[in-house]
């Protein structure tokens, strides 16, 4: 068994950011894809196109892994949890800031918006407007999934506590001893969210409005969790186990074809229809099963494993920089895709999809840019400066740092 590896637990895992570019790439091309009247109305390309909202999954799982990792660390180390506080206090400056400004300039700008009723600025402003029929307006339709997650980095916590518990292990008890609640996590997930999707089949739930709040997701975010639990236990010796993970981590090539073809396997009638049409519970539940695959498959290689060529391109300078400014994509993107069609005046469901991503993609980085540099840096840094810490551990404070920087 491998010793305890403390500074490989808690250090940042920067090739990972370059996963998030890969999943806003995908939101983009399944809303280009819509926009263009390809998701339905071409057999072949439309099909890809249409499960390109298989990035959701992609942000789900990683954040369930990035914000899951301190806690699994302070469990298997003996040491003290993030502070709660802290922790959303940091959440809320990385997220709201950027997002409260897409939100004024889509109601203000966007001629569909005109005139934004109260309610559409309280619901949108406070992130619940997933929570009634037909609520999100132009420009802001990808703001489901993060209503979604927001909903998560608040239960994190409880959920924390709830699958790890409260008491630390004493340092002096067995390695063998500390469950690092890989499995709890997964079973608790599947529950979660297989019981909400029976209740969705059974027509208690609706599948037009609760297929985007949290438990039908909890799968996802589990996954990112248990992943979590994985890798801290291999990089604390106590996971043995988990070694396998480390050995698909080698193999990124094989993870990615067996990604792609599961990802070939959504793109058929099994997943439902491909335009707004409600789904079946079974084509939703399959859609989920199927996403969840892809999203772990695409992360694995990137998160476990030894330091390979594969890793140091998605850790490059590019890759870095994508990463940072990959969140003012997805908050942009809609605006600038909705720009283009007003510009340009064209039809609704009209325009070669190939010239429209790559105008959207652009459009998107250049206010993705101004996003992260004017709003989004800034409030990080004041984020990072107050509350204080009061922990004079250094261990704990690269703990707080690591939570922070995901």
């Amino acid at each position: 068994m491998s010793a305890p590896i403390p500074d490989q637990v808690l250090r940042r895992l920067p090739a990972l950011d370059a996963v998030r570019v890969i999943g806003a790439l995908a939101v983009v091309g399944h809303h280009v894809g819509f926009a263009t009247g390809r998701n339905t109305g071409d057999a072949a390309v439309g099909a890809w196109l249409s499960r390109l909202d298989v990035g959701v999954a992609v942000f789900f799982v990683l954040s369930g892994f990035l914000l899951f990792r301190p806690y699994a660390h302070a469990r298997a180390t003996g040491q003290r949890p993030p502070a709660t506080g802290r922790y959303l206090w940091r959440r809320a400056a990385r997220i709201l800031p950027a997002y409260w400004v897409a939100v004024v300039v889509c109601l203000l700008v966007l001629p569909q918006n005109r005139p934004a009723s109260t309610g559409d600025w309280l619901r949108h402003l406070t992130l619940t407007q997933i929570y009634q029929h037909g609520q999100l307006r132009h420009g802001l339709s990808q703001t489901w999934s993060l209503a979604t997650e927001v909903t998560f980095y608040l239960l994190l916590p409880v959920l924390a506590i709830l699958l790890l518990g409260r008491r630390r292990p004493a340092p002096t008890t067995p390695t063998s001893a500390h469950p690092d609640g890989v499995l709890r996590i997964a079973l608790a997930a599947t529950v979660v969210t297989g019981g909400w999707v029976a209740l969705m089949g059974s027509g208690v739930l609706s599948l037009g409005l609760h297929t985007m709040w949290l438990p039908s997701y909890a799968g996802w975010f589990g996954a990112g969790m248990a992943l979590a639990g994985a890798h801290v236990a291999l990089r604390t010796g106590r996971g043995e186990r988990w070694r396998w993970l480390d050995d698909l981590g080698r193999a990124p090539l094989a993870c990615w074809t067996i990604a792609l073809g599961t990802l070939a396997v959504a793109t058929t009638p099994v997943t439902g229809p491909r335009d707004l049409a409600e789904p079946t519970a079974g084509q939703f539940a399959t859609k989920l099963v199927l996403y969840l695959v892809v999203a772990v498959l695409l992360l694995v290689p990137v998160a476990f494993g030894p330091q390979t060529r594969t890793k140091g391109v998605f850790d490059s300078v590019v890759g870095r920089w994508l990463g940072r400014v990959s969140y003012g994509l997805f908050l942009w993107h809609p605006f600038v895709l909705e720009g283009i069609y007003l510009v340009d005046g064209r039809p609704e469901f009209t325009g070669d999809p190939l010239g429209t991503f790559a105008l959207t993609v652009v459009g998107g980085l250049v206010l993705a840019a101004v996003s992260y540099y004017a709003v989004e840096r800034p409030f990080q840094r004041w984020g990072g400066r107050w509350p204080r810490r009061r922990s004079t551990s250094e261990s704990q404070s690269r703990v707080a740092v690591a939570t922070a920087a995901n």
